[in-house]
C-alpha cells in the first residue's frame, strides 16, 4: 500500500460514523517513585507524584477512533457515582457521544487503577461489580440503536467480560445491523458465552482464539507461516462464527488475517520498541473496522491496524495513535 492510498483511506475515514458497544471503564494511573521497602510488609512504598484518568475498556476503542473521525459514540453501563461522572466528562471533552449509555444506581462504574513507579507497573487494583443489563435497559439500547442505525456506518462490540454485552443485546443489534448491511465487528471475550455469528470481522488475540476454538494451547513457532495449530484454530473459528473475516493478533509476531477461500495472510509487526501492550487490541479493532468503512480491502485494513498497534505498544499506559503518528510509522516502514 502506498502513502497516497493510505491518505485516501484516512481522508474517507474522517467522515465515517462508528458506535462502540461494550464494557466501559475508567482507567486511573497513579504515578510515583519507589524509595524504600515498607516496614509493614516486604512491598515497595510508592511516593505519589501525580495521577491521570483516561476512558478505558470499550471507551478506549472509541478514543482510538476519535483520532481519525469526529463521529464516534459509545454504549455501555455507567454508574451514578463520581467515577461515572469523571468518565462521562472525559468522553464529552473528547466529543464522544454518550447519549445512549444507561446510567445505573446499582452497578458502580468499573475502575482500573494502575500504580506506576519509574515506568514500571507495581500493581493494578480493579474495582468492579459484574451485573448484566435489565430487560428494560436492553430494550432501551436496542431501540436507540434502531432509531439511529441509518446514520451509523459500523458497530464494534468490545467485550471485556464485565456483563454489559448480554447475548440478547448482541443478537438483537447484530440482526438489525445485518438487515441494513452495516459493518459489524467484535473483539470477543471467549469466556463470555456469546455466539458471534455472521459478523464482518471478529478479532481475538492468539490465546483467546485457541480458547474459543477449544484447541489446546501451543507455543508460537518462529515462522508464523509454519504455525499449523494457529491455522487450524483460524479455520475452526471461521466455521464456528460464520464470519467474513477473522483477525488474530499475535503480539510481537503481528497479526494473521483469515478470509474465506484464501490462504491466511500474515502481517508482521511494525513495532520498534514495546513498553506496554495494554490497549493494542483496542487500537487494532478500531483501525481495522474504520478502514473497512472507508473502502479499504481487508489486507489494507490489517496493514493499517498493524501500524497503529505498533505505535501504541511503544507508549506507556492507555494510549492512542494519532493520524500523524500512523503516517510516520507507515513511511518509516
Amino acid at each position: 500500500m502506498t502513502s497516497e492510498r493510505l491518505l485516501e483511506i484516512l481522508d474517507r475515514a474522517s467522515t465515517q460514523r462508528v458506535v462502540v458497544i461494550g464494557d466501559l471503564m475508567l482507567d486511573e494511573f497513579v504515578w510515583g517513585k519507589v524509595g524504600r521497602i515498607s516496614p509493614e510488609a516486604p512491598v515497595p512504598v510508592v511516593e505519589v507524584s501525580g495521577e491521570s484518568f483516561y476512558p478505558g475498556g470499550a471507551a478506549n476503542v472509541a478514543r482510538n477512533l476519535r483520532e481519525f473521525t469526529n463521529r464516534v459514540g459509545v454504549v455501555g453501563m455507567i454508574g451514578r457515582d463520581h467515577s461515572g461522572e469523571t468518565l462521562r466528562q472525559l468522553l464529552t471533552e473528547q466529543k464522544i457521544d454518550t447519549a445512549r449509555c444507561p446510567i445505573s444506581d446499582d452497578c458502580p462504574t468499573i475502575v482500573k487503577t494502575r500504580i506506576i513507579a519509574r515506568q514500571q507497573q507495581v500493581v493494578r487494583v480493579d474495582r468492579e461489580k459484574i451485573i448484566t443489563p435489565t430487560a428494560e435497559q436492553i430494550a432501551s439500547v436496542v431501540e436507540s440503536i434502531k432509531a439511529t442505525l441509518s446514520e451509523i456506518d459500523a458497530i464494534i462490540f468490545e467485550d471485556y467480560g464485565k456483563g454489559f454485552l448480554a447475548p440478547e443485546l448482541v443478537s438483537r443489534i447484530v440482526q438489525l445491523a445485518r438487515d441494513q448491511k452495516k459493518i459489524v465487528a467484535a473483539d470477543p471475550n471467549p469466556r463470555h458465552n456469546i455466539a458471534w455469528h455472521g459478523l464482518s470481522v471478529v478479532k481475538p488475540n492468539r490465546s483467546e482464539a485457541f480458547y474459543a476454538a477449544g484447541i489446546p494451547w501451543t507455543e508460537p513457532t518462529d515462522s508464523v507461516a509454519d504455525d499449523e495449530p494457529l491455522q487450524k484454530v483460524g479455520a475452526a473459528l471461521m466455521e464456528r462464527w460464520d464470519t467474513q473475516l477473522l483477525l488474530i493478533t499475535l503480539g510481537e509476531q503481528g497479526m494473521m488475517l483469515f478470509q474465506r477461500g484464501q490462504t491466511p495472510h500474515h502481517v508482521p509487526t511494525k513495532a520498534r520498541q514495546v513498553f506496554d501492550v495494554s490497549g493494542a487490541g483496542d487500537t487494532a479493532i478500531a483501525l481495522f473496522t474504520l478502514a473497512l468503512t472507508a473502502s479499504a480491502t481487508p489486507f489494507e485494513a490489517a496493514d493499517i491496524a498493524n501500524h497503529g498497534s505498533a505505535v501504541v505498544v511503544g507508549k506507556l499506559g492507555t494510549a492512542t495513535v494519532s493520524r500523524e503518528e500512523l503516517l510516520q510509522n507507515f513511511e518509516n516502514g
